[in-house]
């Protein structure tokens, strides 16, 4: 019998029974790279969960997990970036929608990770990979009008988590990044590994910081994609945030979304030192984006693009993950690169 033919909760239960078996041999050997806890960690998660149950409010959704999951399908990069900085490729049977370059120290993990499609996969196959946890970078990883609502998934017998970036409409910042570590650490039992892990970035952001300070601060504009008008980051974009941590300041940080679309006369206007453009797949390559803004007339006396000043980021590197920290030294490098010689 097909397995899609078998209801969901009756195979949620099968891969219970069978999780029952063998899921200590499995959480004992995953994770056993640089990043990971070690065998007492592990161990005792596969033993005797220490710590577990653990509950978990996430975007209006509270979840207990009574052990670490064990079958996790990541939608979108930076989710399954930060599951592989956190050592756990080993609980991953799937991801999709790879959209910028991964990082090099994760890139070999990263293609052993089954891609289930090269955007959003359908419900249908997510299911097919049998996770019981599914993990969305974006708000689109549940859209209901593509049958893959986190209720759906509920009712398949399947825990969804979804990045916080998503949650709400309050400012996001670095501290939601690093929350959204530990979070994810205390899923899947790793709590060590997530604040080892948020040293590092702290202190990544906090030497590029400090080598920047005191230097006189760089209006920024950002270029995602667009134009008729610019679709730009706003002011409660973790981007502004990585801008200010580079001794930047946005220039459409009063735009009260987390991106959103603004006329070139307002560019104009505001006139940017610096333009950063976002690097994704599907919006065109970064060498088009640079001769668009080079070829426009009206555009041609911004001190950014008569003198051009651009900044590349990974559109990944600019959300609640672990690139965030790697973007504000590439940032602080392009606004202030004197301070870097």
């Amino acid at each position: 019998m097909s397995p899609l033919l078998i209801p969901a909760r009756t195979r949620r239960s099968l891969r219970a029974a069978v999780a029952a078996v063998v899921l200590p041999a499995t959480l004992l050997t995953a994770g056993c790279g640089p990043s990971g806890d070690g065998a007492h960690e592990e161990g005792a998660a596969a033993a005797a969960p220490e710590g577990f149950p653990v509950t978990i409010d996430n975007c209006g959704v509270r979840t207990t997990y009574d052990r670490p999951p064990a079958r996790v399908v990541t939608i979108h990069q930076h989710p399954a970036e930060l599951m592989l900085a956190l050592g756990l490729k080993d609980r991953m049977v799937g991801t999709a929608f790879p959209d910028s370059a991964v990082l090099p120290e994760l890139r070999r993990d990263f293609e052993e990770v089954p891609q289930l499609a090269e955007r959003e996969p359908s419900f249908e196959a997510v299911l097919d990979a049998e996770p019981d946890l599914v993990y969305g970078g974006y708000g689109s990883a549940f859209a209901e009008n593509e049958g893959r609502s986190r209720t759906a998934f509920a009712d398949a017998g399947i825990d969804t988590h979804l990045n916080r970036e998503y949650c709400g409409e309050k400012r996001v910042t670095m501290e939601d990044t690093y929350a959204e570590i530990r979070t994810v650490g205390r899923i899947f039992g790793v709590p060590g590994r997530a604040e080892r892990l948020v040293a590092d970035l702290r202190s990544r952001v906090g030497e590029a910081a400090a080598a920047v300070g005191g230097e006189p601060e760089v209006p920024v504009f950002v270029y995602d994609s667009g134009d008729k008008s610019a679709f730009t980051a706003g002011g409660r974009s973790l981007g502004t945030e990585l801008i200010r941590l580079a001794g930047g300041r946005n220039v459409f940080g009063d735009l009260d979304d987390v991106f959103g679309d603004v006329s070139w006369e307002q560019v104009v206007e505001r006139r940017p030192e610096v333009i950063a453009v976002y690097d994704y797949a599907g919006a065109g390559s970064v060498e088009r984006k640079k001769e668009f803004l080079r070829s426009q007339p009206a555009l041609a006396d911004v001190p950014a693009v008569r003198n051009e000043r651009f900044v590349v980021l990974p559109l990944t590197s600019t959300l609640v993950g672990i690139r965030s920290a790697y973007a504000v030294e590439d940032l602080a490098r392009g606004l202030h690169p004197g301070s870097f010689r």
